[in-house]
């Protein structure tokens, strides 16, 4: 019996458009090979689009977007907006009114895939991230006082709720326990310094700790984090942490991993909406020369399989995406793969019909 799925696609601005052909192309392969059925809908949001008509994130949008079963995200963000306008009133608009609490970034080094870190393997870097995502510095609490003046001040607020600490971190653990690696979760934080969030953190975590007695815990320092993902990546299974942290160890994440172009995240309500994206962003200056690298759109396309408990289908792409990123690919940087875009995909069709 064919599962029906509604995926609202957002392809948005520069490459976007271009590596999420390429995650269709691949979706729709594997829907034939598995009898899942897609039905893809378009939504024409993003920087071209402001600049056209100065519409952004109407909310007849968000609430369509309510709707369906996924969205599958593009890329936003455009050169001739002024900078924190498509990320405050696209992308943080989409995760505060689709409450998508969660960011899930997986950290996966493929065989056969080049990493910066000197004899690390595909053993050494498999974990997961999971950052909170709807609070914290990013929920914009502040403002200024005398502002272009000689005593100007500016406060940024980070925000932090017992419900959204305690979401996130149960869902960490609950994530930890499932993935059933090495059941080992550790708290990233900065608790000799930011001393009421991290309490808040602390505390909340030690609680829910208790209804997880098999899973491990531990606890790290953003700073020292930073260093420890580069030396022992090893070390970890499931981190979890806050928004602004999060946002920062993703990166190092992404390039131990071999760099923006096979970095996939999403961005998740588990009791609601889910929207999954490569976390590269436009690339504007590579826009239709049909070079950039879309194996991180296609890895993020996987990841919506997988969320949507899919799990053959989501098993033969990952597979397909691992056989092409270790054997027929010269490299993951898009100026470097000796393949276009477009061929990247049919790469990883090619690999799910054999």
């Amino acid at each position: 019996m064919s599962h029906k799925y509604d995926i609202a696609v957002i392809p948005g601005d520069g490459t976007g458009p271009e590596v999420v052909a390429e995650g269709i192309k691949t979706l729709e392969a594997v829907s034939r090979k598995c009898g899942v059925d897609f039905r893809f809908r378009d939504f024409d949001i993003g920087g071209a689009q402001y600049l056209k008509d100065g519409a952004l994130l109407p909310d007849d949008t968000i609430e369509e977007l309510r709707d369906v079963d996924a969205i599958f995200l593009g890329a936003i963000g455009h050169p001739d907006v002024e900078a924190g306008i498509l990320e405050r009133e696209i992308l943080l608009k989409l995760r505060f009114e689709l409450d998508l609490y969660i960011n899930l970034r997986p950290v996966v080094l493929f065989a056969g895939v080049e990493t910066p870190l000197k004899g690390k393997q595909p053993e050494d870097i498999d974990f997961v991230v999971v950052r909170e995502n709807t609070e914290g510095l990013y929920a914009g609490g502040g403002g200024f006082l005398k502002k272009g003046s000689p005593d100007e001040v500016a406060i940024q607020e980070s925000v932090n709720t017992r419900k959204g600490v305690e979401r996130c971190i149960r869902y960490s653990f609950e994530y930890c326990r499932n993935r059933n690696k090495g059941r080992r979760l550790t708290l990233c934080g900065k608790n000799n310094v930011l001393m009421y969030e991290s309490d808040l953190w602390n505390r909340v975590f030690e609680e829910v700790h208790t209804e997880y007695p098999d899973v491990t815990t531990d606890y790290q320092h953003v700073d020292a984090m930073c260093m420890w993902m580069i030396k022992n990546p090893e070390q970890y299974d499931v981190i979890v942490t806050s928004n602004l942290f999060g946002d920062i160890i993703t990166d190092i994440g992404a390039i131990i991993q071999g760099g923006l172009g096979i970095a996939a995240g999403g961005n998740i309500n588990p009791e609601g909406a889910a929207m999954f994206e490569p976390i590269g962003g436009s690339a504007p200056k590579y826009a239709g020369l049909n070079r950039i690298n879309p194996m991180a759109a296609i890895c993020a396309a996987q990841m919506m399989l997988d969320h949507l408990k899919e799990k053959e289908a989501a098993s033969i792409l990952l597979e397909a995406i691992a056989g092409v990123a270790g054997e027929d690919l010269l490299s993951l940087d898009g100026g470097k793969m000796g393949c276009s875009t477009s061929e990247v995909g049919d790469l990883v069709v090619s690999r799910m019909r054999r």
